[in-house]
């Protein structure tokens, strides 16, 4: 079903207990997000559940309350209603699918135009930029009591999504919801230098590697880097220091599409591409290997050895390129 603000209301305000979750390998507009319902949702007088596979995630200890954040539990839990959110497919939420126990109503709330509708209500607005705008849009819907901590999660949502208010997408709404936040409570500059400059050693010394190994092809136009486990451990990084590094490529003159390929245990590759203009499709090509996202920023996950999929996936990327040019 697809559903209005109203309907997410309706089911919400009748619940009991509700479990709020997001997608594995959380970026803050995931984390954020959850974060900021599960505090509202309390403020209402709900039981609220905060779940994601990977936890609470240190390099996001700057979002007010983050430590509610948990991984789910073994044995299934009963809700009245589950809320996903900023997940676009449901084997995305990882372990917390089976942590689910059954007879909750599923509310799918999301901003991926690849977003497979798998809740029982769904509201999917794509034209939004970060789904923390689509809440800060609900919220004021419904006339809920913005608090500053619920403020700054929504903020730091939106910031991170639109790559600080950069990306395609970005336009008077979501300057409007910024605002709004602001207006609620959020310190935008201490915020900032949490999100953005206080980034650990690791980080930068992945940053470094990555730009010695990059690669470009396709007469410059593509720009491409992979991670291998091996360098992974020698580098002592961790998944989340991978967010962001596929922008420095993207950023180089003549590119129009970037792509890193992060080699995982079990024979699977990480994908994520990155385009610079909606001609280049990133989320039509991931869409050839199962995965999805935006037409400027999606991703996949590959079964195969590293060098394989790389080939595999640059080729379609270049068929893409030559079609556009």
């Amino acid at each position: 079903m697809i559903a209005s603000f109203d309907d997410i209301a309706h089911s919400l305000n009748r619940a009991r207990t509700v479990i709020v979750a997001s997608h594995l390998r959380p970026d803050a507009d995931a984390l954020g997000s959850t974060i900021a319902m599960a505090l509202w949702l309390k403020s209402c007088g709900k039981n609220v559940l905060a779940w994601n596979q990977d936890g609470a995630i240190g390099k996001f200890s700057y979002l007010p309350e983050y430590a509610l954040v948990a991984k789910p539990p073994a044995a299934p839990m009963a809700c009245e209603v589950f809320l996903a959110l900023d997940t676009s497919v449901k084997n995305r939420l990882g372990t917390v699918v089976d942590a689910v126990a059954p007879g909750a109503i599923w509310i799918n709330l999301d901003h991926h135009v690849s977003n497979e509708n798998f809740g029982d209500l769904n509201y999917v607005d794509p034209t939004t930029p970060a789904t923390g705008q689509i809440l800060v849009e609900f919220l004021r819907h419904v006339g809920a009591s913005i608090t500053p901590a619920i403020a700054t999660n929504l903020y730091a949502a939106m910031s991170t999504d639109t790559g600080s208010f950069q990306y395609e997408g970005t336009d008077a709404r979501t300057f409007d919801a910024a605002a709004y936040l602001v207006h609620a409570g959020v310190q935008v500059g201490p915020l900032s230098r949490a999100m953005y400059d206080n980034q650990p050693r690791r980080r930068f010394d992945l940053l470094r590697h990555a730009l010695n190994h990059a690669e470009f092809s396709d007469e410059g136009r593509i720009a491409s880097f992979v991670l291998t486990l091996e360098d992974a451990r020698r580098l002592e990084v961790l998944p989340e220091d991978n967010e962001g590094i596929i922008d420095q490529l993207r950023s180089v003159e003549g590119v129009l599409a970037a792509v890193f390929f992060e080699e995982l245990p079990e024979g699977q590759v990480r994908v994520s591409a990155r385009s610079k203009s909606l001609a280049v499709d990133v989320c039509k090509i991931c869409s050839v290997f199962q995965g999805g996202g935006h037409p400027m920023a999606a991703g996949a996950r590959i079964s195969g050895e590293v060098g394989m999929v790389k080939t595999q996936f640059l080729k379609v990327v270049s068929d893409e390129i030559l079609k556009r040019n």
